[in-house]
Parts: structure tokens; C-alpha cells; sequence
């Protein structure tokens, strides 16, 4: 079932400032989300042509962000910090997305284990057509900050 969503991007999404890549998020469900992004001459990564079509990978990754931050916040909880992992098969039609494009980013859950770890499908659409799809791998500790304290003991 489609929900429209109503939250700003930076309430869902633990990213500050410049680094908050996605203009909003539009419409999710149980397993997925579809989030916007306008290439601005002040986007990050604006090379005075467009952004990298490699950029592509963390605008996907943002929108599995939004994702979980959004049905965080359904659940009364405060969005967390999650890692990507990694992605198989980035693929990208083109060089780099061009001032003035507007590009819809989908991601679909795949799995999610119980320990944090989830693969999301995702795309990347201009008018409708598929620029750039990926899979990304993800990972979502309970407790980033203990998690990460406890990763450099090993």
C-alpha cells in the first residue's frame, strides 16, 4: 500500500548540511520508498555540467536511509545510523546527471536479517525512463556508536 510522506528529508535522515543529498522523500510503503532529488548547481559534487553519474550509489543509499527513517518514526523511534555495506552491479546510462534534472530514486526492500544486515533493489528514473539500478547491501546496528567503538578492538 502507497503512503504519501510528509516528513523532511532531514527529520528521516541522519545527514547534515551538505551531505543531505535527497530534496525529499514522496511516497513509501512497508518495503520500499520513493525519495527526489533536483540537480542544482549547488548540489554537492557539482562539477559546473552536472553531478557524476557515480554519485548515483549514494543517492540510492540516502533513499534506503529514508527508508528506515521514516518507518522509524512510525514506530515512535528516532531514525539511526546504518553503513553501506557495499553494491553489486551499479549500473548508470550516463556519464552524469545534468543541471535541472529531476531524478526519483526508488529502493525496494530485498531482505532484512535480524541482526541489521539488508540488501535493497533500487533505481534511479528521469521521466520515467531508468538511468542507473543497483543492489546495495546495508547494515543497521542497534547502537552505531557502541558498534562502532567496539569494531576498532578486534
Amino acid at each position: 500500500m502507497e503512503q504519501r510522506i510528509d516528513e523532511a528529508i532531514d527529520r528521516i535522515v541522519p545527514h547534515g548540511g551538505a551531505m543531505s543529498l535527497l530534496d525529499r522523500p514522496l511516497a513509501g510503503g512497508d518495503d520500499w520508498l520513493r525519495a527526489e532529488v533536483t540537480i542544482r548547481p549547488d548540489s554537492l559534487f557539482f562539477d559546473g555540467r552536472g553531478v557524476g553519474g557515480w554519485v548515483g550509489v549514494e543517492y540510492m543509499a540516502q533513499a534506503v536511509a529514508a527508508w528506515a527513517g521514516w518507518r522509524a518514526r512510525l514506530r515512535g523511534e528516532a531514525p539511526r545510523i546504518g553503513f553501506l555495506l557495499g553494491t553489486r552491479r551499479y549500473e548508470c546510462s550516463r556519464p552524469c546527471f545534468v543541471a535541472g534534472e529531476v531524478l526519483n530514486v526508488t529502493v525496494r526492500r530485498e531482505f532484512q536479517a535480524d541482526n541489521g544486515l539488508g540488501q535493497f533493489d533500487c533505481r534511479i528514473e528521469i521521466d520515467g525512463v531508468t538511468v542507473a539500478n543497483a543492489a546495495l547491501t546495508v547494515f543497521e546496528p542497534q547502537d552505531a556508536e557502541t558498534f562502532l567503538k567496539g569494531s576498532g578492538n578486534e
